[in-house]
């Protein structure tokens, strides 16, 4: 295994943290086309907080480029890129087509191409390889090879990191599903799966995500429901929950890059076989209008209390897409905001985790530095630790609102919950 020279390609929070657990065992190349980014990881420094100071100093065979040249010394390629989608809900393949470009001009023979990004069954064979084979006018299973390994990163986890969750890895042919699996399991401590196909490891990572959306949507259905019935939907929860084999998935907001995005991959391609899902668009539209329904929920509790909703001051505590962690991506507390303001409200947005700048650049709208005491209604979107510091009493005018998206304040201070 000593003669593979990995090369990264995208060093965000896929690639990142598996560039640095293979640059601790190989020479490995982090590759990305962000030159800001090349040298902040250069000078040992990580804006994602994935991977802190010491652990980018243990990745002693890591170097970190956005030279072609520097790249093409590899021989075992990674593609980490994200695979977003459009405002009309469909793949974007644009970032992993550029990839396959890029790593196409510096492949040779004998090279293996692996890519994480998730996509549909068939994308990688179908849509990457063309590329690989344009560019470096090589073959595929002749001159060089594929494999897929899904990644499995859980952003602002700590205690799931790349290396615990076990790994899903395929092969273009069987010896190369062989070695791809080898050099995933001599990183990976929690072990590797060896799938029979690119297309099955391709369905199996989409449908993990689409299974959690649909979970998901089933209790937000519920809290729907629910608040007609004027029944607490975690009172419920909880009580179903003493149940042994009961799951226990919360209502909320479903945003990030996978969840929220991954179902459509598997959808778009359903549709072109000729099958319009039911179940698993259901599932995106009841998650995709949740925002909406939580912003009209505080209105209508502002309307109940005699505040004027027009020109009222509404605190908005978090944008990023979960707790603790700095990813503003396909954020849905985006939709809460946006539904306030329809409705005359001015909102700031407070998230010390969140930098102002690609906020501003991805949603045109500010954050405010600290949170003000005038507030008619406070709306708790994100469980960041650092609110634990704040006495939301402290913030609001004296007939207010407060109202718990993620259902984590004491029921004693709030107006409402999901």
């Amino acid at each position: 295994m000593s003669e593979k020279n990995i090369g990264i390609i995208g060093l965000g929070y896929v690639g990142l943290p598996l560039a640095v657990e293979f640059g601790k065992k190989y020479p490995t190349i982090g590759f990305d086309i962000n030159q800001a980014r090349i040298t902040e990881l250069q000078q040992k420094h990580d804006r994602t907080l994935e991977v802190s100071s010491e652990q980018l100093a243990e990745a002693t065979h890591l170097t970190y480029t956005a030279s072609l040249d520097v790249l093409k010394q590899a021989n075992f390629y990674i593609v980490t890129v994200p695979t977003p989608i459009d405002k009309n809900n469909r793949p974007d393949l644009t970032p992993l087509i550029k990839a396959s470009e890029t790593v196409g001009k510096v492949l040779k023979k004998g090279d293996i191409v692996v890519y994480e990004s998730t996509v549909y069954p068939g994308c990688t064979e179908d849509d990457c390889v063309p590329v690989l084979e344009k560019f470096s006018g090589l073959s595929f299973n002749r001159d060089f090879f594929c494999g897929y390994s899904p990644e499995r990163i859980n952003p602002g986890d700590k205690v799931h990191t790349v290396t615990k969750i076990r790994k899903i890895t395929a092969g273009s042919t069987p010896e190369i599903a062989e070695t791809v699996n080898n050099v995933y399991a001599s990183i990976i401590t929690a072990g590797t799966y060896k799938a029979p196909s690119i297309k099955v490891a391709e369905a199996a990572k989409v449908i993990e995500n689409c299974q959690r959306d649909i979970n998901i949507a089933f209790v937000n259905e519920l809290a729907l429901i629910f608040d007609k019935m004027n029944i607490d939907t975690l009172d419920v929860l909880e009580a179903a929950g003493t149940k042994w084999n009961f799951l226990p998935f919360r209502p909320g907001l479903v945003g990030g890059h996978c969840i929220g995005v991954d179902p459509y991959y598997l959808t778009h391609k359903a549709e072109e076989i000729g099958y319009h899902s039911q179940v698993i668009l259901s599932g995106r539209k009841i998650n995709d209008n949740m925002g909406a329904f939580v912003a009209n929920k505080v209105v209508k509790l502002m309307i109940k209390k005699g505040i004027n909703v027009n020109h009222a001051k509404a605190l908005m505590l978090g944008i990023t897409f979960k707790e603790n962690c700095p990813d503003i991506r396909n954020s849905r507390a985006i939709d809460i905001i946006t539904e306030l303001k329809d409705f005359g409200v001015q909102v700031d947005i407070f998230d010390p985790m969140a930098d102002n700048h690609e906020v501003e650049e991805e949603y045109q709208v500010s954050l405010v530095s600290k949170p003000a005491n005038d507030y008619d209604a406070v709306i708790m979107a994100v469980a960041h630790k650092q609110f634990e510091q704040l006495t939301l009493k402290d913030l609001c005018k004296e007939t207010h609102v407060i109202y718990d998206v993620k259902s984590i304040l004491d029921k004693t201070i709030i107006d409402g919950r999901l």
